[in-house]
């Protein structure tokens, strides 16, 4: 797989269920049945990657609404989709423009 970047564009595996709980969400990956679970901000993004896609608007989203620097979002953002698209709740679909 190719290196994740902010012109990354990422799906949800359409195998994949999930349900929010208290401002987290628990996922589950129907095809494993392993379940997966994200905080708060992990669960804003996974909502944001939903609506959108691509990474760079998910990060756009993400910076305007916390207080982080620019430089800690954009690492943990991919650290977290590069960790979802290993457990294979998502994908990369390819690169925006």
């Amino acid at each position: 797989m190719s290196r994740l970047t902010l012109s990354s564009v990422i799906t949800i595996n359409p195998d994949v269920t999930f349900r929010e709980l208290d401002g987290e969400i628990v996922i589950l990956n129907l095809e494993t049945g392993i379940y997966f679970g994200l905080d708060a901000v992990g669960a804003r993004a996974w909502r944001l990657i939903g609506d959108h896609g691509s990474l760079g608007v998910v990060f756009d989203a993400l910076r305007s609404e916390y207080d982080a620097l620019p430089s800690v979002l954009e690492r943990d953002l991919l650290e977290l989709v590069d960790h979802l698209c290993a457990k294979g709740l998502t994908r990369v679909a390819g690169t925006s423009a």
